[in-house]
């Protein structure tokens, strides 16, 4: 009778879990579901070394031992911000094992892109509906729902709450995973990467980058050959005056991450925030040539994004070199590119910035004033930020030309893009556009002989410009307002006043070759003759090398030459 009652017991305790057993199986999402998100598929495309190359990341979540391996080449993957690639390999996970939780995670990290501008509407429902399902899945440990429970805090209320305040949702909600297990190797470093996303653009005590740097540099001696620590090094210190602690990270984020073509380029933001040109040509030509065999490999129509964005850091190093002719090939080579893929702000942003660059960089104020917008069919109206560069350009050209018709043409322009931006609430932008014009009436008060008041107006640009750091897009300002307020106290026969801004100017943009050229004329035509032959040297120093025809180099090498005599 015992007996019986034992294999009774056992019986239905069998039962009992065949039953669990099935629950659970039937616990996973339906194909509908997770058709409906739309997600990247194929071969992973990387260019570099033979064996894809993107660092050591060593993470275990819930699943089979191919599931880890996968996992961890994806998140590779995504801390270098090759976002494409990364949902690929985290769609290869679901198809695998449709039950893993992280694996929806990681399609909502990878559509969230937290350093780059917001994500658009369909990268928003992507990203929402997969943490639905995330949340849904039983399988997970504490932790796993942590960081699940954390990216909903950015997601929820996508179609109601604004990007910033998603952005600080996210932050707060990582800083308490880090908290609450610190035995977590991703979670610093995660953390550190919501800490610098969320960072207000008008701290200029730089809170949150250094609570991050101390983050991330604890952990680099530990981790030297982790992608994401170095990288976000680099994104952290992205700052003139934080910008030299990135460098030895710089130095070494390509090699730890060749097959990313963004972990060619990035190092060149620390490059061009200290000056160093001749490494930014470097990273960026490298960068270049990896996005172009991206676009061949992935099969693109056209060009891929990334390769216009290196471009745009290439002229600029290029130009503050006085190598015209390279940079003018790269302006030349945009004007053959009309498909990019994907349309974003990066695209757009090159598109305006490398002729603009080139003209005003140059002063050719009449190819300025007469700036061609290329490609003309581009969705423009999509990008008043961007579409607000070639404006200004031509508003400064047809100032210098003394066509102040044309020149409140283009303020009016320019104020119509403010107020389309003000609309829009993007605040950031706004304000970049509204130094523009604080500039544009500067410029315009001076030719109309109201120099006090133009000095007031271009006072106020700078000042504002100096509030507001550049977006990580762009290597900086397409022509800085304290570089130009400058060039007007020089106009007006102040130069020992001129001087005093070239060197501030100096301080936050180092080596830019207009600002060298501004701060040895003025020092010599304010008969500060050792600051004017320290100006000019660092101007032939900086240029070594370049073929260059300049005219301002001649007058370095002149008046060299003679204060030797």
């Amino acid at each position: 009778m015992k007996q019986l009652s034992i294999a009774r017991y056992g019986f239905f305790l069998l039962l009992f879990l065949l039953i669990i057993s099935c629950n659970e199986k039937k616990i996973v999402p339906s194909n509908d579901a997770i058709t409906a998100l739309q997600l990247k598929r194929g071969e992973m495309v990387l260019c570099g070394p033979p064996e894809s190359e993107l660092g050591n990341v060593e993470y275990k979540v819930t699943g089979s031992e191919k599931v880890n391996k996968d996992f961890n080449l994806a998140l590779s993957l995504l801390h270098s911000f090759e976002y494409d690639e990364a949902e690929k390999i985290f769609a290869t996970i679901i198809a695998e094992d449709p039950a893993c939780a992280m694996a929806y995670w990681g399609v909502a990290m990878a559509n969230y892109h937290p350093l780059w501008t917001a994500p658009a509407q369909d990268e928003l429902d992507k990203g929402n509906k997969a943490i639905a399902i995330a949340t849904s899945l039983p399988k997970k440990t504490k932790t796993e729902t942590a960081y699940i429970d954390a990216i909903a805090m950015f997601y929820k209320d996508w179609n109601i709450a604004d990007h910033r305040t998603r952005t600080i949702r996210f932050e707060k909600a990582m800083e308490q995973l880090y908290k609450n297990f610190p035995a977590d190797k991703e979670a610093p470093i995660f953390y550190a990467l919501a800490l610098t996303a969320a960072a207000d653009p008008a701290d200029k005590s730089f809170v949150n980058q250094k609570k991050a740097g101390v983050i991330l540099n604890s952990l680099y001696p530990g981790e030297p050959n982790h992608p994401g620590i170095v990288h976000y090094i680099i994104h952290t210190y992205d700052y003139p005056e934080l910008a030299l602690m990135a460098l030895p990270a710089a130095r070494k984020y390509a090699a730890i991450a060749p097959s990313s073509a963004h972990a060619q380029h990035m190092p060149s933001h620390i490059f061009t925030r200290l000056g160093l040109w001749d490494e930014c040509i470097t990273s960026n030509l490298a960068a270049t040539s990896s996005a172009k065999c991206y676009a061949e490999q992935a099969q693109m129509k056209g060009h891929w994004d990334e390769e216009l964005h290196s471009m745009d850091y290439l002229v600029y190093a290029y130009l503050q070199k006085a190598d015209n002719k390279l940079a003018k090939a790269q302006w030349q080579y945009l004007k053959s590119i009309n498909d990019v893929y994907p349309l974003n702000f990066k695209v757009a942003y090159a598109y305006a910035s490398i002729p603009s660059r080139y003209l005003l960089e140059n002063k050719t104020w009449n190819e300025a004033a007469n700036m061609a917008i290329h490609p003309a069919d581009f969705p423009w109206q999509n990008y008043p930020w961007q579409k607000a560069i070639i404006h200004f350009t031509r508003l400064l050209g047809s100032v210098h030309m003394d066509n102040l018709v044309a020149a409140r043409a283009e303020l009016h322009q320019l104020n119509s893009l403010h107020d389309t931006l003000i609309s829009q609430k993007d605040l950031y932008k706004a304000t970049a556009v509204k130094i523009q014009i604080k500039t544009a009436e500067a410029w315009i008060l001076y030719k109309e002989g109201k120099e006090p008041e133009a000095l007031k107006a271009m006072n106020m640009a700078a000042d504002m410009e100096d509030k507001t750091e550049k977006h990580p897009v762009t290597p900086g300002e397409v022509i800085p307002a304290k570089e130009l307020l400058g060039d007007m106290l020089l106009a007006m026969n102040k130069p020992a006043a001129a001087l005093e801004v070239y060197k501030a100017n100096l301080k936050k943009h180092p080596n830019r070759f207009n600002g060298i050229y501004g701060a040895a004329l003025a020092s010599q035509r304010a008969n500060d003759l050792e600051s004017a032959k320290y100006y000019y040297q660092q101007l032939i120093a900086i240029t070594n090398k370049t073929k260059s025809n300049r005219p301002e180099l001649e007058t370095a090498r002149l008046f060299l030459k003679n204060a030797k005599t």
